[in-house]
This record gives structure tokens, C-alpha cells and sequence, in this order.
């Protein structure tokens, strides 16, 4: 029996010309591509499709955002988010997109079946063209929850993932090792309030949970990064420290306050550190000042790595009459053409965009997936 011919990507074209087509697709139209015919839905949902868009500098970095919805503020809330619910507590969340590179924002359908938008205090993470959205707190009853949502950026879907195995936990470190499809998480507190030492971490690919070792001690909310292959839990404080956080840090090898840091994948950790408002950067055992953060985004809601290089603040101005949110991007030049550890970085730059209003919410979480 004759072996059936391949179908071509792109009638009259060769495969290579079609292909070099097919990988400038934008971020945001893979789904409707996928849908086009059987030969686009196999190609586009290919891994090495995905490397190719890579190597020709096609993907794309995209901040995901736990964000505020501006216009949420008419919403009816019940249970404890009516009886102490100043804002940010009273607003719904969803996930906006920001996209450094265009300066572009969008934002994901809403999670189905969750009428008050994300759950409160919810972690991020990517692991490949996916964003998996772990825990919270229901945003009427502030319940801890163990559930687990995914969005395919490929199918433009959102599926539910294995529940977080118990204890229910809250205030929780969470990082992803993206090429391995696992999200890592650790510490946080339980129902009780008592500090964890427990970790675990999630195959989103085979949508399964294994425990790992214990930390060597408890941490109540500790922020998570993934430094040189690493999940590296930074910070956090005891069940008797109750908001005291410590200045160590511990890792689990899989092969200061935490919520401003970050690790890109060349294995840099960046920290906006106040007083001062400076962005400083850790590469080896030694700190050094990078560049100050400008004065429209001093009021730090979130630091994500975008890139080898690059880090994006999210924030406002300080003061009660601030502007809204700004999202300001940190390119550095290579290594040689940096000062001394002591000094501020040549060449180091900042591009500065302004949020939209829609777009200016608080901001819970964030993360960044590579498209």
C-alpha cells in the first residue's frame, strides 16, 4: 500500500519558503492558524516548530499578569471579601498580557466556571506555550484552594489540572523549569496558619504531582525562582515570625522581600532593593547595582525576567497622587561593559510605557511565557 504524500503546508510553495511563513505567525493567532487545516494544526503544535520560531527570533516574551479588572468595582462581593473588602481585596482579577517587545496589551479569556474572575493571591507559571495558574483563595469565602488551571496559548482553551495535594496552602513559592514542563512549589502556610516546609512539583505535560524533600525549614511567603536548574525559595519567615522575613535562601537541584525578585535564564537573580529604589543584580556569590528604577514605577508591583538580560518593573509613582501604571523595561549591554560592582552599569537603559487604564489594575502575580 502506498504511503500517502505529504500534505503541503502552503499550495504552490515549497515546505521550507511555507514554513518560514508559518513562524511569524503572531503569539495571539496560533489557535485560529491551528484551526486552518490538519497540515497548519500538526506543524504549529510541533516542538520543532517551536525551536524554529526560536532560532529565527520569532517567539516572543509575554508577561502574564495576575491583574485587577479596573471596571470590577461595581461587583457584588459576599462572606469575609464584603465585610473587609477595601480594595484590591474587592476587585475581580484575570490575566492580562504584556508584550515588552510592542508594547501591547491583551488579555485571556476567563477561567470557566469562575464567575469572580482568579482566585485571590493565585500563583503563575509557564511551562512552554502554557500558563498554569496554581491555589488562592475564593474570593467570597477566602477558602484556600487546591486547584490548578492551564491555558494553551496553542488551542486558546483553558483545561483544569490535578488538584495541589494537601495540605491546602496559601502564600506559596512557586517557580517553573519551562523545557521540563514542571512547575515547583514550596512553603506558604496551611489552613492553620502553621508555616510549611513541605514542597512538591507538578508535570503540566503529564498532569501529575510528586513530593520533594522537605526544606530545611519553614517558610510562610517566600518568593520562588528558577536560578541555574535550581528552584531556589528566597525568603519568608516562621509560623512564630508572623511577617518577619529572613534573609536566607535555600535551593532543591532537580538534575530583602522576596516578591521582587527574579532569575532569567542565563542564571542572573535581580531584586529591586528600597530604600532607594535600585535594581541590583546577583551573578556568582556578588551583588551589584544595575540602574535605578524610575520614579513612575518606584511603587514596585512585580519584577519579572523577560529574556536573557532583561527585566521588566511593574509599578506606579509614589505618593497619593501618582500616575497609573507604568511598565518599564531593563535592557543591559554584555559583561564587559559593565563597572565594577560598586557602580551603576554602563549602557543600561530603560524603556518606560504607560499601561492603558483598562490595564492599570493591582497586580497579584506575574510570570513570564516565551511564544
Amino acid at each position: 500500500m502506498e504511503k500517502e504524500m505529504a500534505e503541503d503546508l502552503i499550495p504552490g510553495l515549497p515546505q521550507e519558503v511555507a514554513r518560514e511563513c508559518l513562524i511569524r505567525v503572531p503569539y495571539d493567532r496560533l489557535p485560529a492558524g491551528r484551526s486552518v487545516c490538519r497540515a497548519w494544526r500538526r506543524e504549529l503544535g510541533s516542538a520543532a516548530y517551536h525551536r524554529l520560531r526560536k532560532r529565527a527570533g520569532s517567539a516572543r516574551p509575554i508577561l502574564a499578569l495576575a491583574q485587577a479588572e479596573t471596571e470590577a468595582s461595581s461587583l457584588s462581593f459576599s462572606g469575609p471579601a464584603h465585610k473587609y473588602g477595601a480594595a484590591p481585596l474587592s476587585s475581580a482579577y484575570g490575566v492580562s498580557l504584556l508584550d515588552p517587545s510592542a508594547g501591547s496589551w491583551a488579555k485571556l479569556p476567563p477561567i470557566p466556571g469562575l464567575p469572580r474572575g482568579l482566585p485571590l493571591f493565585c500563583r503563575l507559571a509557564a511551562v512552554g506555550t502554557q500558563l498554569v495558574v496554581l491555589g488562592g483563595w475564593d474570593p467570597d469565602t477566602w477558602a484556600p484552594s487546591d486547584a490548578v488551571h492551564v491555558y494553551d496559548f496553542l488551542s486558546g482553551a483553558w483545561r483544569r489540572g490535578a488538584p495541589i495535594p494537601g495540605p491546602r496552602r496559601s502564600f506559596f513559592a512557586c517557580a517553573a523549569a519551562p523545557l521540563e514542563s514542571t512547575v515547583y512549589v514550596a512553603g506558604g502556610h496551611d489552613e492553620e496558619k502553621n508555616a510549611l516546609r513541605s514542597a512538591l512539583a507538578y508535570d503540566a505535560a503529564a498532569d501529575e504531582w510528586a513530593p520533594l524533600p522537605d526544606m530545611a525549614r519553614e517558610r510562610d511567603e517566600p518568593r520562588g525562582v528558577l536560578l541555574r536548574g535550581s528552584f531556589c525559595v528566597v525568603g519568608g519567615y516562621a509560623t512564630e515570625a508572623q511577617g518577619r522575613f529572613g534573609r536566607s535562601a535555600e535551593a532543591f537541584d532537580p538534575a530583602a522581600c522576596p516578591r521582587t525578585c527574579a532569575a532569567d535564564v542565563s542564571g542572573r537573580m535581580y531584586m529591586v532593593r528600597a530604600p532607594g529604589g535600585h535594581v541590583a543584580v546577583r551573578e556568582g556569590d556578588a551583588w551589584r547595582v544595575a540602574a535605578e528604577v524610575p520614579e513612575e514605577a518606584r511603587v514596585v508591583g512585580a519584577v519579572v525576567a523577560a529574556g536573557e538580560g532583561r527585566v521588566v518593573v511593574l509599578g506606579s509613582g509614589p505618593g497619593p497622587h501618582a500616575g497609573g501604571l507604568f511598565a518599564c523595561v531593563l535592557e543591559e549591554e554584555e559583561e564587559e561593559e559593565k563597572q565594577s560592582n560598586e557602580g551603576e552599569a554602563k549602557g543600561a537603559t530603560w524603556t518606560k510605557m504607560e499601561a492603558p487604564k483598562e490595564f492599570s489594575g493591582h497586580i497579584q502575580d506575574a510570570c513570564c511565557v516565551v511564544i
